[in-house]
């Protein structure tokens, strides 16, 4: 067994990687090399956070904190000046990433591609940035590597040797991807020349790390590509089965694409693996997912970050090396456990400010785990930037143009102070979503409200708000930011109406007929609209009044049905009205659409529960803490559904979670007294819980 002052660990991140897609590949045999390490470690789903945005979510995984601590909000960040915006820089994280830390306990790391990682720190070991593989300019000769791109500067020559160029990729190398490529007029359809630039700046990042790999010492490695989510948000709506809005042209020319795309992946993965030995710990992660059935969206909307609405909430995680479980699952993670998880690799102590736990679960024999009070206040920051650094103009151009060509922002438009201005709001609003997500309702609510304040007319700062006031049990505020909500959606079917109008009517003048009928805007009844009945019926769901809410619920059901939380909402109104059976099949219906939702399969636990069908109750309250293990009700459904069954002491565990996720649950007390003291004989734990619950809980309580 290798020791962890010997353990080398490389971790690889595929952004936006989906199980949903990469298992069928595998059952093909189509990814032998993750395959590989799947059946020699484990495997599991990885929760995301809100918001899933790529260099939030990457810094979260690198640091182990959420964004409000970390301080990267978005895609952009205002420049120092204060003039102008460029992409969001490394120099704006404000804690210690895993390198920095191993770097002080005297490991070598090596960091390539990592977002956002520019300009690359000075450690020990090397950094590539995630501004280096952006390729620039018509040929590679005119393409210069940033400034401050690669530490140390002395290997610039070297590792600029391997950089692919668009240019120099021929049909050859396009046509895994496009089959008929060579087809393609590349002034009519631009989708050639992106899938090139994807397929060389991919291959400029492997061909780095693999050069690294071989020539450097190294303790720790991390390798990201960001190929699997681009691809995911160009070609993704290409990928079958075919979408009704979907050209049967593009769909013939591009519904390979996304499979090339993971199948180069793994190509590029099995490099890697024949690069270590046996002896390495390997981690392969993504942040998120990506929708790729029936949920992807048709449409999506114009707003920053409006591409973020394809994403899916699980990522994948797989684990092998030394002292790891093989051929297991493991439950529960979230993206703020891997930092963690990596400390515990190396026989570190955890920060107790970091909200994420080690996955113990995955180890052969679990690591004694050693906590310190934080990172932040241990040892130097020697391997972290000092100030902030000047940035060659070229490369943030090129990061803007390839995040606006991605949706994720808009075209700059206006004055450099309303730019400054807008990417201000925005931070303000994704930061508002991180406390919102993380429970913290207090902290988002002056946030939203001087949003809304600010601008009235944008219907995403209102809704939120009006979730933040939900949050907080305000249904007061609720009710009435619901009334401005739905005020605005009318507002906004009027203009489009109008605008219909206008159309059909210059096209009549210049004569020209039109062949689709109007739609009527005031009677359309649209997805905006049964999203608002949703959050109707939510509210008067939550006052008690479950007939009200399921005439809100219903009536958007008709209009909506593919929409997994509004089953799940009619789920909840049926079970608050007692008509368990209905209750059960409405969360059928929620999980028939997305089988990975951990809400659907909490409530389908209860409602199982008061049918007495025990056992089938404690496989989905399984699987909602598999999805979602910080969730404290469907531990307690867990734990109720096993006392029911007899099996005491595993009942007495899970109903131990949930009081240490949300000690205020008065019956899961209740439960473990009458546990403790009449089946498992340990009458101090008894004794206890029934102390706190005098002390601490005023009944009722309810779960």
């Amino acid at each position: 067994m290798i020791s962890a002052k010997n353990r080398r660990v490389l971790l690889i991140g595929w952004d936006a990687a989906d199980w949903k897609i990469i298992n069928p590949l595998m059952d093909q045999g189509l990814m032998p090399s993750l395959e590989s390490l799947v059946n020699r470690g484990v495997i599991g789903n990885l929760a995301t956070l809100d918001p899933p945005f790529s260099p939030m979510l990457w810094t979260s995984i690198a640091t182990g904190h959420t964004a409000d601590l970390h301080g990267i909000l978005g895609f952009v960040q205002p420049t120092p000046d204060g003039n102008g915006i460029r992409p969001v820089l490394g120099t704006s994280r404000k804690v210690k990433a895993i390198w920095n830390i191993l770097n002080q306990v005297g490991k070598k790391t090596n960091v390539v591609g990592w977002w956002p990682s520019h300009p690359a720190e000075p450690i020990d070991g090397v950094m590539v940035s995630n501004f280096f593989h952006r390729s620039k300019g018509p040929t590679p000769e005119d393409w210069v590597v940033p400034p401050g791109a690669i530490h140390p500067k002395a290997l610039t020559e070297i590792l600029s040797d391997f950089r692919v160029h668009p240019s120099e990729l021929t049909f050859a190398h396009m046509e895994p991807f496009v089959p008929s490529i060579a087809e393609v007029d590349p002034v009519e359809d631009r989708k050639g020349t992106q899938i090139a630039k994807m397929i060389a700046e991919a291959a400029t990042t492997q061909a780095v790390a693999t050069w690294l790999l071989d020539n450097t010492e190294w303790d720790f490695t991390a390798i990201y590509l960001d190929t699997v989510d681009h691809f995911g948000h160009g070609f993704m709506k290409y990928h079958p089965p075919r979408l009704p809005n979907v050209p049967e042209k593009l769909y013939e020319r591009y519904n390979g694409a996304v499979t090339a795309c993971y199948r180069f992946h793994d190509m590029m993965f099995g490099q890697l693996l024949k690069q270590i030995d046996e002896d390495t710990t390997v981690i392969l992660m993504s942040d998120h997912g990506f929708h790729s059935d029936h949920l992807r969206p048709l449409h999506v909307p114009k707003e920053p970050a409006g591409p973020a609405h394809e994403h899916r909430h699980h990522g994948i995680f797989v684990m092998a090396g030394p002292g790891i479980k093989k051929d297991d699952r493991v439950y529960g993670m979230n993206l703020l456990d891997i930092t963690p998880t990596l400390l515990s690799l190396f026989d570190l102590p955890i920060g107790r400010d970091m909200p994420g736990k080690p996955t113990t679960q995955a180890f052969e024999n679990p690591p004694e785990l050693k906590f310190i009070p934080s990172w932040e206040e241990e040892g130097d920051e020697s391997s972290m930037h000092t100030s902030e650094m000047r940035m060659d103009p070229w490369a943030e151009q090129e990061a803007m143009r390839q995040l606006v060509e991605l949706g994720y922002i808009e075209e700059p438009e206006g004055s450099d102070a309303e730019r400054v201005e807008s990417t201000v709001r925005e931070s303000k609003f994704y930061l508002s979503r991180v406390f919102l997500s993380t429970n913290r309702a207090e902290k988002a609510l002056p946030l939203l409200e001087e949003l809304h304040a600010e601008s009235p007319d944008v219907s995403r700062y209102a809704s939120w708000l009006m979730k933040c006031y939900y949050q907080m049990g305000n249904s007061a505020g609720a009710e009435n930011m619901l009334g401005k909500v739905r005020a605005l959606t009318e507002e906004r079917k009027a203009q489009l109406k109008e605008k219909r109008l206008a159309a059909k009517a210059k096209a009549e003048e210049h004569g020209y007929s039109v062949q689709k009928p109007d739609q009527d805007d005031d009677k359309e009844y649209t997805t905006a609209d049964a999203r608002l009945d949703l959050m109707e019926g939510t509210l008067l769901l939550e006052k008690g009044d479950a007939d009200g809410a399921l005439e809100f619920l219903q009536r958007a059901e008709q209009a909506d049905p593919h929409f997994p939380t509004l089953h799940i909402r009619i789920g909840e109104a049926f079970a608050r009205a007692k008509r368990w059976k209905e209750a059960e099949h409405s969360f059928h219906k929620a999980l028939a659409i997305d089988p990975d939702d951990p809400d659907g399969h909490r409530g389908l636990a209860l409602a199982l529960i008061r049918q007495n069908q025990f056992e089938e109750a404690a496989n989905a309250a399984l699987r909602a803490v598999g999805l979602r293990y910080f969730f404290p009700v469907a531990h307690f459904h867990l734990g109720e559904a096993l006392m029911r069954l007899g099996m005491h002491e595993r009942a007495a565990q899970a109903f131990e979670v949930a009081v240490s996720q949300a000690p205020g649950i008065r019956r899961a007390h209740y439960f473990l007294v009458q546990l403790y003291r009449q089946h498992l004989n340990e009458p101090a734990k008894a004794q206890q819980h029934e102390e706190f619950m005098h002390k601490h809980i005023q009944p009722p309580a309810t779960v």
